[in-house]
């Protein structure tokens, strides 16, 4: 069996032991540090101790590689300035060394990266820095360049990387930069993210990654509703059909990838663990029969009105969207599409049986 997934992990008990008995698939997790508060809380710093039943349920899956997320596209100023407050961090980070439960850290900002490196060069040359997905690695050159700028900062290099969702939609030149990839670098994996199911190049893609990370040093998140008024959301809202433009990897259209990459990410930390657990096993499985909604991390709202079934998608679904100009319209295909695989959700009933005494 070869490993192919990276995947959230939560620590719950429940979860930790559905991925203990799939260890043997899991390539590697990812997981937030203890010390990072959870939406609306206030950042605090890190005790000395935190993260000690992170890293007992951590250790309860042997295997896949370990990888801290730090992945905000940028810190609070004044944490970068003044390193003590990033301390607390930085002594978490090593707890995890220490118990031989973290091989790097998944980052989009770099000045953080930097700053790390700078105070505990020791952990640095022990971690790998991985870039986060929304580093948008869509071309060699951009790989190549990213990856020269880590080994500016004294962080080993990653065992593998996760390649733009944009890439998704293009067979031909996935396959190219996968190519070229494992030429200069034949011991790095290469992956894709699966399951986000957001807008092919969406617009609010910096914007929204910036409030994200606003949200956090805030204690404030206000992202689902920008992106239900203003954004994503509302586009797909209006025009549902759009969703199959969406770069998102079916279970069923798995091995039609990893012909050309290594490993699979999927998303969705933040809807629990029934989300994840139903997730993991369809890929597992290659199969999956629900609404293929139910599958997607930022279209995930809109399962409660839409139902697209899954099975309906032809077995040559991916490949035809790859060869997609983008040119809606004057196309009219995954409109038709969307026609012929959905229907409208029943309405939740409502009670309205009068009170009895």
């Amino acid at each position: 069996m070869t490993p192919v997934f990276d995947v959230p992990f939560l620590p719950e008990e429940e979860y930790v032991e559905f991925l203990a008995a799939r260890a043997g698939e899991l390539d590697s997790v990812h997981f937030a540090p203890a010390a990072i508060p959870g939406p609306g809380q206030p950042p605090r710093p890190a005790e000395p101790d935190a993260g000690g039943d992170l890293v007992t349920l951590l250790g309860r899956v042997p295997g896949p590689r370990r990888y801290l997320l730090l992945n905000s596209r940028f810190c609070a100023p004044e944490a970068l300035v003044d390193a003590s407050g990033l301390r607390g961090l930085v002594r978490t980070m090593r707890l995890y060394v220490e118990a031989g439960v973290l091989d790097g850290i998944v980052y989009s900002d770099h000045y953080l990266l930097q700053r790390l490196a700078d105070l505990a060069p020791d952990l640095a040359v022990v971690l790998e820095a991985v870039p986060g997905v929304n580093c948008m690695l869509d071309s060699f050159p951009r790989i190549e360049g990213q990856l020269s700028w880590i080994r500016c900062t004294g962080f080993r290099a990653p065992a593998g990387i996760v390649l733009d969702r944009s890439l998704n939609r293009d067979l031909d030149r996935l396959a190219g930069v996968a190519r070229q990839c494992r030429h200069r670098w034949p011991d790095m994996k290469i992956g894709v993210l699966a399951n986000e199911g957001c807008l092919h190049y969406c617009p609010y893609r910096f914007s929204h990654d910036a409030y994200s990370s606003l949200a956090r040093l805030q204690g404030q998140d206000h992202t689902y509703t920008l992106n239900r008024e203003l954004g994503c959301l509302r586009i797909l809202e209006e025009q549902p059909h759009r969703i199959l433009q969406s770069p998102f990897i079916r279970p069923e259209d798995l091995e039609l990838y990893l012909c050309h990459v290594d490993t699979v990410q999927l998303c969705g930390r933040s809807r629990g663990v029934p989300f994840l657990t139903r997730l993991l096993t369809a890929y597992i499985d290659r199969h999956f029969d629900g609404n293929l909604l139910d599958l997607l991390d930022s279209a995930h709202s809109l399962a409660r009105r839409i139902h697209i079934d899954n099975s309906a998608l032809s077995f040559d679904f991916a490949s035809m969207l790859s060869g997609c100009d983008n040119r809606c319209d004057r196309c009219g295909f995954c409109l038709e599409l969307f026609g012929s695989i959905s229907c409208p959700q029943p309405a939740p009933l409502r009670e309205n049986r009068a009170a009895v005494d």
